[in-house]
């Protein structure tokens, strides 16, 4: 399928905290049945499990290939918000992106070798870090997993992208762990990971709060300012009454004794 025939889709916020997709702009080529799509959360993450593999085998451009980006337009009735595609890649822009998989070819397409590549590199990378008796393979990685998997489905609970995708990234045999330091070589901390941007839902407007109310303040200094200003013109007036009955009482004093004349 032409990846640009897939232009826009609705998703919605599962209980499990994972998006999972309503529909999408090309009903023909697409099941929307447990199809899910990793936020930009997820995908950040994602990415810096992948950074370590790179000397494993990994190629960036295998990610790239595999999944189709979108950004957020808006949010719709139902708890429910709408993405639209965007043309630059993983790697390319600085939006917060979502990340669809594609999916079109379950078995031979571009997400599928991206699977594949990624299982590959962390075999490598577990039998370069952890003394084995003998070598980890990738059919025990894909073996375990697909164990997780199927307890999953006989559970009811579709598996989410982001979790088949960690669940290669952050393999370790039963048994076995990688110490502290090893841990952040084969992925680094997890640092502060961006919140998805607010957005606003169609016809809805901003609550206001109490820091909303910028002309009221405003409007209150200037009432404040005026009634300290008419302070203190009431006090140059009643020094200047005083002022009036000191020169008054003066007048009073030099008036009396050429009166008494």
């Amino acid at each position: 399928m032409p990846r640009a025939k897939l232009e826009w889709c609705v998703v919605h916020l599962g209980e499990d905290l994972n998006w999972w997709v309503d529909e999408t702009s090309d009903e023909i080529h697409w099941d929307v049945d447990a199809l899910g799509i990793i936020d930009p959360r997820q995908l950040g993450h994602v990415l810096d499990l992948l950074e370590p593999l790179r000397e494993y085998g990994y190629e960036p451009e295998s990610a790239e290939n595999a999944f189709f980006t979108f950004r957020i337009d808006r949010e719709l009735k139902g708890n429910k918000v709408r993405l639209t595609r965007l043309s630059e890649s993983l790697f390319e822009t600085d939006e917060h992106v979502f990340a669809l998989p594609d999916m079109t070819d379950e078995e031979k397409g571009a997400y599928a070798d991206f699977l594949d590549q990624i299982s590959k590199a962390r075999v490598k990378m577990l039998n370069d870090l952890i003394e084995f008796d003998q070598n980890l393979t990738v059919d025990e990685l894909e073996e375990a997993i697909r164990e997780r998997q199927n307890a999953d489905y006989f559970e009811g609970r579709s598996v989410h992208p982001f979790v088949e995708i960690t669940s290669i990234l952050e393999y370790v045999p039963e048994g076995y762990e990688l110490d502290v330091d090893e841990e952040h070589a084969a992925g680094g901390e997890e640092e502060g990971l961006e919140d998805i941007p607010d957005f606003e839902e169609e016809g809805e407007s901003l609550e206001e709060d109490e820091t909303m109310h910028w002309d009221e303040d405003d409007a209150k200094e200037d009432e404040e300012e005026e009634g300290v200003g008419e302070e203190e013109e009431g006090d140059d007036d009643e020094e200047e009454d005083d002022e009036e009955e000191e020169e008054g009482d003066e007048d009073f004093e030099d008036e009396s004794p050429r009166r008494r004349k």
